[in-house]
């Protein structure tokens, strides 16, 4: 083989390996900002649940906090179970998108801290029909039962935060 066509074949082969590096180093590259983008969503798909759920769960606690003065203001109680349904309607929206954003093990620890909810809004519920009624007689009940399902609540919230962190520094 002559020299000239020793070199270009040189040539040839050094560029296709040179192009095949880039090709390779350009595909991990691309991979590991996919990756980071996938955290990012996951990221503000968990925060916007969370922050939801905090205004959600103080509105809660405004109304649980003014059920249990002797003679609740009802036009107050009205006022917060409003503002309430408000803030639950945009608690399931910030789901739907943690849903939708994954993986499905969060979702199921969402799907909890939904149940929970759930249960202690119930108790809030019936202790806003009593209150209106006039109804006393289930009363130290209803408020025992609701500081119960409340701090069940907040456990779920913190297994929740728990999971999400698990997600977004890789762990699904």
């Amino acid at each position: 083989m002559d020299a000239g066509l020793a070199a270009v074949l040189g040539a040839a082969v050094g560029s296709l390996a040179t192009l095949g590096a880039a090709f390779i180093s350009g595909r991990s590259q691309a991979q590991a900002q996919h990756r980071q983008w996938r955290r990012q969503q996951r990221r503000d798909a968990c925060a916007g649940y969370l922050s939801a759920l905090h205004d959600r769960d103080i509105a809660m606690d405004d109304i649980l906090a003014a059920l249990r003065a002797d003679e609740p203001t009802l036009s107050e109680v009205d006022d917060g179970v409003r503002r309430f349904v408000d803030l639950a309607r945009e608690v399931h929206r910030a789901l739907e998108v943690v849903i939708l954003e994954g993986p499905g093990s969060l979702a199921a620890v969402a799907d909890r801290v939904t149940r929970n909810s759930r249960e202690l809004a119930e108790v809030m519920r019936r202790m806003v029909d009593d209150a209106h009624a006039g109804e006393t007689a289930r009363r130290a009940e209803d408020l025992a039962v609701a500081a119960q399902r409340e701090h069940l609540l907040y456990q779920t919230v913190q297994d929740f935060r728990r999971a999400a962190r698990d997600t977004i520094n890789g762990g699904d």
